[in-house]
């Protein structure tokens, strides 16, 4: 049997969801005086009137995705019209409407910025909070339901596999990571002008979309996600510190029908026998419903499989409904 099926919801999940939401989002309207909530933006007190509506929003999600069966669907799903919110939110700040916009002003939309932008600058910045916050609670579950830009990479990337292994993963992603630093330093050092730097970013973001569109497309694998960008890099060196982990237990068949449905790359020979998916792993959970004899688990401290896994989902989804009640450029 699945961990969890259609029939045997755990109605308590829902709850705890709405009441997280409810809880931060209201905190977040008492305390911060320049308005976050998109409502309350364009009329006085909307914040409170749209606060229920993303809490209603987080419990439907988790009520669905218990299932196993129908988390890929309802991830894709949800994670989609998180993409679709932030960029049509860029388009109307862009065409003048600026309460859309997190300060007034336009920041890039490009991930490598949420690590550039401070080593440019100089100081810390929100995103910088909100990408070490999710890693934190949720580990990885920025690059599976939070990232904008992964979510256009997983769209791309819908087709069949390729059952071809990406080599040498970690010293790629390294590099790129290496890279990323030097370039910005080297436009800090000698006070390269902010139009060339600017430059140097669009066509970084530029270079990711065309990965995207010709290699992720073609490979049915997130190519962008898993090799080319900095901040998944981060993500992937970083999630350790939480406490979350995914296990393939000696019930494994080595049937090997979880591969193709991995879009990161985790779920090869190799790392199937060694009792766990790659550090390229999401946590994303998609292979779950593919696994047969339940090999494939979620793990915190000593609760069982479907308890952590029902703690990942209350954690990851919360953030997801408040990220995209509160996260704008």
């Amino acid at each position: 049997m699945t961990q969890n099926t259609n029939n045997n919801r755990n109605s308590l999940l829902p709850l705890w969801v709405f009441l997280i939401v409810t809880i931060i989002l209201s905190i977040v309207q008492v305390v911060v005086n320049n308005p976050l909530l998109l409502l309350e933006r364009f009329v006085k007190y909307g914040g409170w009137i749209e606060i229920p509506f993303i809490a209603f929003y987080g419990a439907f999600l988790v009520y669905k995705m218990q299932d196993p069966k129908e988390s890929p669907r309802w991830r894709i799903r949800s994670w989609t019209i998180f993409t679709i919110v932030f960029f049509l939110q860029l388009i109307l700040g862009l065409i003048g409407f600026e309460n859309f916009l997190m300060t007034g002003k336009l920041h890039l939309p490009i991930p490598v910025m949420i690590i550039s932008g401070p080593i440019f600058r100089g100081e810390l910045s929100l995103m910088v909070f909100l990408l070490l916050s999710t890693i934190i609670l949720s580990g990885p579950a920025w690059c599976s339901q939070l990232c904008y830009m992964g979510a256009i990479d997983g769209m791309l990337a819908n087709k069949k596999k390729q059952n071809k292994k990406i080599k040498s993963k970690l010293a790629l992603k390294s590099t790129m990571l290496f890279l990323v630093i030097i370039i910005t330093l080297i436009l800090r050092w000698f006070n390269i002008s902010l139009l060339i730097s600017t430059i140097t970013a669009i066509s970084f973001g530029v270079i990711g979309i065309g990965i995207m569109i010709f290699i992720s497309g073609r490979r049915g694998s997130m190519i962008h996600c898993v090799l080319y960008c900095p901040v998944g890099t981060v993500v992937s060196l970083l999630k350790y510190i939480n406490p979350f982990r995914m296990e393939i237990s000696d019930m494994c068949t080595m049937c090997m029908k979880c591969t193709p449905v991995c879009k990161y790359d985790a779920l090869n020979v190799e790392d199937i026998k060694n009792g766990k998916p790659a550090y390229s792993c999401t946590f994303c959970g998609d292979c779950l419903a593919e696994c047969k004899p339940n090999a494939i688990k979620y793990k915190l401290f000593n609760l069982s499989p479907t308890a952590a896994r029902n703690a990942y989902l209350i954690i990851t989804i919360s953030l997801h409904a408040i990220f995209l009640a509160v996260a704008r450029i």
